[in-house]
């Protein structure tokens, strides 16, 4: 479980509703995902453009990577000492290179996400050099876009939804 955060706070993580979300530059396709588990805090990783930490709780001893249209990936659980509160450091590369785009050929975007037990702290950019992540944090807090399952971009109301918030911001393509 994770306190309500908006992306807009990071530019790359947001907890909601005791789901952690990370934000992507692509609007649909694959993405490289790493998970690492530490007993404490690592260093961050420098070669990586965006870096944010966010704090969670899991309950039921599982905290588990997945993505919207699909189950959980083969990867450890970041709950890996069972339940408990964990603190989970995200990296991402290359969010800018699709950005938005509904479909992509290539794997243009990775993510390492660590993961190690610690108590409660806010939120924290770490390291912010990617055009999409300063976009994303310049967003006012409420028109972060967060999909849930129900509003999937393949489903109709999620299109529909999806096509509303971009006539918003101008954005017609």
């Amino acid at each position: 479980m994770a306190a309500d955060l908006d992306a807009s706070r990071t530019g790359l993580v947001s907890a909601d509703g005791g789901a952690i979300e990370v934000v992507t530059g692509i609007h649909t396709g694959d993405v490289h995902v790493t998970v690492e588990t530490y007993a404490q805090a690592p260093d961050p990783d420098p070669g990586w453009e965006e870096i944010a930490e966010i704090s969670c709780r899991s309950s039921s001893g599982q905290l588990l990577v997945t993505s919207f249209m699909d189950e959980p990936a083969d990867l450890p659980s970041l709950a890996f000492q069972g339940p408990g509160p964990y603190r989970l450091r995200v990296h991402a590369r290359g969010r800018g290179r699709a950005v938005g785009q509904t479909m992509v050929d290539e794997v243009v975007e990775s993510y390492l996400i660590q993961s190690w037990p610690a108590a409660h702290q806010d939120a924290s950019l770490v390291k912010a050099t990617d055009a999409y992540g300063a976009q994303v944090r310049a967003q006012p807090a409420d028109d972060t876009l967060i999909i849930d399952h129900e509003d999937s971009p393949d489903t109709p109301s999620g299109r529909e939804r999806d096509i509303l918030h971009r006539a918003e911001r101008g954005d017609y393509s």
